[in-house]
């Protein structure tokens, strides 16, 4: 008897640095792609930090983790979902964010991008959608 997959959505509130919320979260992401789930993530608040380019952790000595986002495509997590009035609040756009993309199998392996930004509304559908949800 084979199971459904469960959607899982990860939501990221925190920004990157000064919690272990961030970084711990994408470790939980990798592991539950590795184990075949459908892994998508959410980025909402000070989240949206987490996706941001040009990050320079020297000063504080932690780690820079943030071209781990990058390689999620390789596990088959495909969808960053960004809320556009937490980039609005905090004065960013798609273009202050990574360039994350990854390659559609079904199309080709034509790249395409990770990143969908989704009004405020929009997100509560994605979360309304999935099967479990958490958040970090």
């Amino acid at each position: 008897m084979s199971e459904d997959v469960k959607k899982f959505l990860y939501v990221n509130r925190k920004a990157p640095y000064g919690t272990i919320y961030a970084q711990e979260s994408l470790e939980v992401v990798l592991i539950g792609a590795a184990f075949d789930q459908d892994v998508s993530m959410a980025f909402l608040d000070d989240g949206v930090f987490q996706l941001t380019k040009g990050q320079d952790t020297k000063a504080t000595g932690l780690k820079n983790f943030s071209p781990t986002f990058r390689a999620l495509g390789d596990y088959e997590v495909t969808k960053l979902y960004v809320e556009q009035e937490s980039l609005d609040e905090r004065g960013l756009t798609l273009d202050d964010l990574q360039d994350i993309q990854y390659e559609d199998e079904d199309d080709d392996y034509e790249e395409k991008p990770s990143i969908i930004v989704v009004s405020r509304a929009q997100m509560a559908d994605v979360m309304a959608d999935q099967d479990v949800v958490l958040s970090f």
